[in-house]
């Protein structure tokens, strides 16, 4: 089974003359293609069944710090351009909507004491695992940004919209302190999208290149050691 569509298939800003080099490597790897999606079936199944507790705590501990509900939703872009809605822990006030709050700052007032606590455990992402359960997300692959940010895409950077989205990356991992990154900005979108985001491309746009499974699990395991630290 391939989770690669045919080139005439891709939507037409995927379709370009710089992508056409990530596809053809893409298309030679169809049983990593198979084994990554078996994986992610596989490992977000095992994983939300073992963590139940876990999401149950921390839904509890959001519900009794504010009021608003548990899980934040919020339009991403995932393969193929394809819109979807990604699952995350509410960490900010809803009065603040965080549905417009792309991007965070340290020390950023909108976010709640319990909000604080898991994002710097990372749990904020669990419920993802049921994005990646539905085939949404994968557990490695680029960040889902908001269509904002994929409209300010260059030809080349569509290339990782091949692959769906992911929970970690490299990418990831060395940007794991964002917001301290933007802390000085006084316009945040525009740091991002001119300083931030084409080192973070340069590394999924690699990490497409190189794509096979032992290469996802070394970046979960990367990640694992990161979160730790």
């Amino acid at each position: 089974m391939s989770f690669l569509r045919r080139w005439d298939e891709l939507p037409k800003e995927i379709r370009n003359d710089a992508v056409k080099p990530y596809y053809e490597s893409l298309k030679h790897k169809t049983a990593s293609l198979f084994l990554k999606r078996l994986f992610d079936l596989c490992v977000s199944l095992v994983l939300i069944l073992l963590l139940s507790p876990v999401l149950v705590i921390i839904a509890v501990m959001i519900k009794c710090d504010s009021k608003g509900p548990v899980i934040f939703r919020q339009e991403r872009v995932t393969q193929y351009g394809k819109i979807f809605e990604i699952f995350k822990f509410r960490t900010m006030y809803v009065h603040e909507d965080e549905s417009t709050a792309q991007l965070t700052q340290k020390g950023d007032s909108r976010i709640t004491k319990v909000g604080h606590l898991i994002r710097k455990a990372r749990v904020d992402e669990f419920p993802q695992l049921f994005n990646v359960l539905v085939g949404d997300m994968s557990f490695v692959g680029t960040r889902p940004e908001v269509k904002s940010y994929v409209d300010a895409y260059t030809p080349e950077m569509y290339a990782t919209l091949l692959l769906p989205a992911g929970i970690t990356s490299r990418a990831s991992i060395k940007f794991k302190d964002e917001d301290e990154m933007l802390a000085e900005s006084t316009d945040i979108p525009k740091t991002y999208i001119e300083d931030i985001l084409p080192i973070k491309m340069g590394y999924n746009l690699q990490d497409i290149r190189e794509f096979n499974i032992w290469n996802d699990i070394k970046i979960m395991w990367q990640t694992f050691l990161a979160v730790l630290m």
